[in-house]
């Protein structure tokens, strides 16, 4: 858990480091190369195409050495990735929205086949109707597919969380999502700091699987098996699961003492004495942030609880950040019809038997990529105080 503002203002520059005026997606880009996937299987599709395109110039260049493979469709782009991480190799992709969707069948297949696959995807809306803003629901939609999802808030915390989210999908056998959405973070531009290859090979060892294709050990995956295997096999997958806070957290502690930044699980910004915290994730935590300041100033104990890990969602460490906060004010960029804001949700069930719980109002702020400005946050946070929370989420234009 972290209680650091993020960066640039907690940020080390390291010798060997470059900074660049980078944009979201290319600041993806460098965090592959950096983390030496040897296949990155891809489609390219808005907005995640610059993505596809810095990756290629990079190997070009002969800084990537990396077998770049422009596949017919993302659903034979996540097969290729899932085929070549069997046999042992580091693995990157990349997608968004409609994309992300064809890909379905086969993310249910990469975290049954235990395939520590990086996936960057940026977010952005489903159709219909067709458009091209930001809009968490394409990646919440594959929250029950068994991959591990970070959310990031800009470039920079990008480019670190690939890195590692190699590590920690690598040592818990686990795919996992790293996600930032659409314009807000992928084609703003930011400086960003890319660390040296020399401290990220110190940090992020070789991939060496225990089992993989290879005819020397003769292990094959894909077999039919029966009833109680399957279950022994689920029952694993969720062992796995209930690892991965531990392991992030170990990672993100490991990555801030060798290269100089680290971000936690959440981050509480502000909350000492808070009477009521907004929660958010990705891009709208920066104006949240903003907004705290201000009702800060205005004397108001208002905090902020940035989630980062939602899969698995961080119940215990939720509980822990919001005990004795009276109210909580959920901002959504994301919808799920018949129920509502995701985190809303989410929230919550993670809250249920919780002694004394917040309660909790959820206002559907920013779906389809509308702004939400800190001076909206402000009036959504007035609001909050004045009324009763209700089971739903509340649209707020």
């Amino acid at each position: 858990m972290s209680t650091r503002n993020s960066p640039p203002a907690n940020e080390v520059q390291l010798a060997g480091d470059m900074r660049l005026l980078l944009s979201g997606n290319h600041a993806v880009s460098y965090g592959a190369m950096r983390a030496r996937p040897e296949v990155v299987p891809i489609y390219p599709i808005t907005p995640q195409t610059p993505i596809a395109e810095k990756i290629s110039d990079l190997q070009l260049a002969g800084d990537f050495d990396v077998d770049l493979m422009t596949a017919e469709s993302e659903h034979s782009a996540m097969s290729a990735c899932i085929t070549a991480s069997l046999t042992g190799v580091r693995v990157f992709t990349a997608t968004a929205s409609q994309g992300l969707m064809l890909m379905h069948e086969m993310l249910h297949y990469a975290s049954g086949a235990r395939a520590p696959i990086v996936m960057v995807n940026v977010n952005r809306t489903i159709g219909s109707p067709w458009g091209f803003w930001p809009d968490q629901t394409d990646s919440l939609a594959q929250r029950d597919t068994g991959w591990i999802q970070y959310y990031t808030e800009n470039g920079q915390e990008s480019l670190d969380t690939v890195i590692q989210a190699f590590r920690v999908a690598e040592e818990l056998l686990l795919p996992a999502m790293v996600i930032h959405e659409a314009f807000y973070i992928s084609h703003a531009l930011e400086p960003v700091t890319v660390p040296s290859q020399e401290r990220v090979d110190a940090y992020l060892p070789p991939f060496d699987p225990p089992h993989k294709f290879d005819t020397d050990i003769g292990e094959s995956w894909g077999n039919v098996v029966n009833q109680d295997m399957f279950y022994r096999h689920r029952k694993d997958l969720g062992a796995a699961m209930d690892l991965v806070p531990a392991a992030s957290v170990r990672a993100d502690a490991d990555y801030q003492e060798q290269l100089g930044r680290g971000y936690g699980i959440l981050e509480e910004y502000r909350m000492e004495g808070a009477e009521m915290a907004i929660v958010a994730f990705g891009a709208m935590v920066g104006s949240a942030r903003v907004a705290v300041d201000m009702l800060r100033e205005a004397g108001r104990p208002v905090g902020l609880l940035k989630i980062k890990l939602f899969r698995p969602f961080p119940i215990e460490e939720v509980r822990a950040a919001v005990a004795g906060v009276p109210r909580l004010v959920v901002m959504e960029r994301n919808f799920s019809p018949g129920v509502g804001g995701v985190l809303h949700q989410e929230l919550k069930a993670a809250l249920y038997g919780m002694t004394d719980p917040p309660a909790v109002h959820g206002y559907l702020a920013g779906v389809g990529g509308v702004n939400v400005s800190p001076k909206k946050i402000v009036e959504l946070v007035d609001k909050a105080q004045t009324e009763e929370p209700v089971p739903g989420s509340v649209w707020q234009r």
